[in-house]
């Protein structure tokens, strides 16, 4: 996440890191990894992607039962972009009725192996983070009206 070393010569902050040649930049407001970030941090991508590096290829309905209330429309749209990113391979078996499985591609695992910490962070501090927003609603909040 490289920051460009001369300014920009417009009246935006960051040019187009791609455009200009440079490193990605997340921070940039026009550089494509931007778009592959915010994809990425949508509410299931990586819940799937957690699911695939945990339990290996699945089938649709498998993927659906793993990751808990995701819809069918919603995990439809995730899995078809994650496979158009190149992180999830989608296989059809010739069988009668075919068969269609899921799984990581290697930078798909490269993914995962990173965001597996995350996950266990989550699942180690959920309390915590839980508590701390009880309290900051019962100090902020009262009468159900927020603060300023």
């Amino acid at each position: 996440m490289a920051t460009p070393q001369t300014p920009a010569p417009t009246a935006e902050p960051a040019a187009s890191c791609a455009a200009a040649g440079e490193e990605f930049d997340i921070f940039a407001a026009v550089c494509p990894s931007r778009d592959v970030f915010a994809e990425l941090a949508d509410k299931w991508s990586l819940l799937l992607v957690l699911s695939l590096h945990s339990c290996g290829e699945q089938r649709f309905s498998e993927l659906q039962r793993s990751v808990g209330g995701v819809s069918r429309k919603m995990l439809t749209q995730s899995l078809r972009a994650l496979e158009r990113d190149g992180l999830v391979l989608r296989t059809v078996h010739p069988e009668t009725p075919p068969r269609v499985v899921y799984g990581l591609l290697p930078l798909g695992r490269t993914l995962a192996e990173r965001i597996a910490p995350l996950g266990d962070w989550v699942e180690s501090y959920a309390g915590a983070v839980v508590a701390a927003r009880e309290r900051f609603d019962a100090a902020h909040c009262a009468g159900g009206t927020p603060g300023p």
